[in-house]
């Protein structure tokens, strides 16, 4: 199973603390950015919706300023199943009873320790 992630310039701090906590256990396909500098979301949200979308099995995780911006544009791309999620409920919920196939976290309105959590559950 492939694990995608990304970001926009909001959510590159958190994106980069997700992808060194968990990046032992889940071998993510780091999709950028690769700086702070801003840039324009929706890109990013379809070319990682693009790749989860084609692969049997794949999940991503979109991390931008709160979430919204990424799980509206994601949710374009056939196939994607995107989902804002803010705690552990909504993480599974989000595969369990709407199979999302990919993660939508808010970098401004979400504490480290509970974005790294959030992604485990959704994972798993």
């Amino acid at each position: 199973m492939n694990y995608y992630i990304a970001s926009d310039h909001a959510g590159f701090a958190l994106k980069g603390r997700i992808v060194f906590r968990l990046g032992k256990k889940y071998d993510f396909f780091d999709l950028g950015v690769f700086t702070d500098e801003r840039v324009d979301y929706p890109k990013i949200a379809i070319d990682i919706s693009k790749k989860v979308a084609s692969e049997k099995g794949a999940l991503g995780v979109l991390v931008c300023g709160t979430g919204n911006g990424m799980s509206i544009v994601a949710n374009k791309v056939k196939g994607a199943r995107a989902a804002v999620i803010y705690d552990g409920f909504t993480a599974k919920m989000a595969r369990q009873h709407n199979n999302a196939n990919i993660a939508c976290l808010g970098a401004r309105n979400i504490a480290e320790q509970v974005a790294v959590a959030l992604v485990k559950d959704f994972l798993e």
